[in-house]
């Protein structure tokens, strides 16, 4: 069985009870919000290991609640949307979610979801002992514990960004394809587009850029993405 609590923000309470249904049957706590304001109290006083965000909310959208929770922490999100979109994705993940699920469904989907963001971000009890440490000149990337330290600072960064550059340091030089990133970082379960990869690449370099001359996070033209680095 599962564990965990997860927030579930939607203004369809009929989706909630569902969701909230199929989510304690697998064994986690959850708890409900019908809006932007609801959820960001929720969050404060919940503590969510995990929180299922629609888009589409009253008053503040999914949106604006998704950026003022990045602020203060990188608790997973996967964001709900009745909008296929390929720049509504985008957007979801510029603004720092984890995942997303498409309107109308499967619960069962969902449920997959969670566990596999669970998973990844660290927080399903299934931690390996094994630590996955890379470090370079200023740059230390513990996927044990998910940390990002630059310069000797600890910089907050979402667990897909952590994977896909700790995926990426711990093979240095070598060039990968959007494709080949979206498979082996994201999974198989991921229905993303390649533009994915480019906005968390992005993401990455604004935290990275010009730390030191001994790496750098290369674009390899007409290919695809590396870790350079020198000696």
């Amino acid at each position: 069985m599962a564990s965990g609590k997860i927030l579930i923000v939607d203004d369809d309470t009929n989706i909630c009870e569902l969701l909230r249904l199929y989510i304690e049957k697998e064994g986690f706590e959850a708890a409900l919000a019908h809006d932007g304001e609801s959820a960001l109290k929720k969050f404060e006083s919940f503590s969510p290991d995990l929180i299922l965000l629609d888009i589409m909310l009253p008053g503040l959208d999914g949106w604006q609640v998704c950026r003022e929770i990045r602020k203060k922490s990188s608790c997973p999100i996967i964001m709900l949307t009745a909008k296929g979109e390929v720049f509504d994705k985008v957007l979801g993940l510029e603004l720092g979610a984890d995942d997303y699920v498409v309107k109308p469904f499967e619960t069962k989907e969902v449920v997959a979801r969670i566990n596999a963001v669970l998973r990844r971000s660290g927080k399903s009890g299934e931690r390996q002992n094994d630590s996955k440490e890379v470090s370079y000149d200023k740059l230390v990337i513990n996927l044990t514990n998910y940390e990002l330290k630059v310069d000797g600072v600890q910089v907050d960064t979402p667990p897909k960004e952590m994977e896909l550059i700790y995926h990426l340091a711990s093979n240095p030089n070598r060039v990968f394809t959007r494709d080949q990133l979206l498979d082996e970082v994201w999974g198989f379960d991921y229905y993303g587009d390649s533009r994915t990869v480019d906005v968390h690449i992005k993401r990455l370099r604004e935290k990275l850029e010009g730390v030191s001359d001994k790496w750098t996070l290369k674009t390899v033209w007409g290919v695809g993405y590396k870790f350079e680095a020198k000696d």
